[in-house]
């Protein structure tokens, strides 16, 4: 990530009424509302559209947790996202993830250390973020394992999560 400052002025909670009620959805799904946040609520259009959006990939699909946090700390760490990849560690700690397989993702080439079918999601992860195409071969193997729904819902979670760490990056958010 490049150093330097952030890029847009944070906005803190509570300093724009026009932002009050995409602020308390945020604070109602999250607890709190984070530094990610307090950059989005610049335009309260995306921020309350990518509140609605991560919500979903995050706690309304059917995408088993572990699954889903290895995807997100695969994405985090290819796209160079040092604070998505932080902010996801005690999120896959907590879906069961073990501190080796945490410390994996992080490796250029992945290590035998994963389930095959984390090693699948994780393929995908690295052709979806890497390349952008999905290998015919590959999504066969993912079609296999995934119903329609779930195709969607983990290819969503992929590329949600480029989408975050595209932000962050782009905006020099990394602490």
């Amino acid at each position: 990530m490049a150093a330097g400052h952030i890029r847009v002025p944070l906005v803190q909670p509570g300093t724009r009424v026009e932002l009050a009620e995409v602020e308390a959805r945020i604070m109602a799904e999250r607890g709190r509302v984070s530094l990610l946040y307090q950059v989005l609520l610049n335009s309260g259009p995306i921020a309350s559209g990518w509140e609605r959006m991560l919500t979903a990939v995050r706690n309304q699909t059917g995408v088993p947790a572990d699954l889903r946090e290895l995807m997100i700390l695969r994405v985090a760490v290819l796209n160079g996202a040092s604070f998505e990849y932080d902010a996801h560690v005690p999120h896959a700690q907590k879906a069961g993830v073990s501190a080796d397989k945490i410390e994996a993702v992080r490796q250029a080439a992945l290590p035998d250390v994963f389930a095959p079918l984390e090693r699948l999601v994780l393929e995908l992860t690295d052709a979806m973020t890497r390349h952008v195409v999905v290998p015919e071969e590959l999504m066969a193997r993912i079609q296999q394992h995934f119903d329609p729904k779930g195709v969607v819902e983990v290819v969503a979670t992929v590329a949600a999560y480029n989408m975050v760490s595209r932000l962050l990056v782009a905006l020099n958010v990394a602490h």
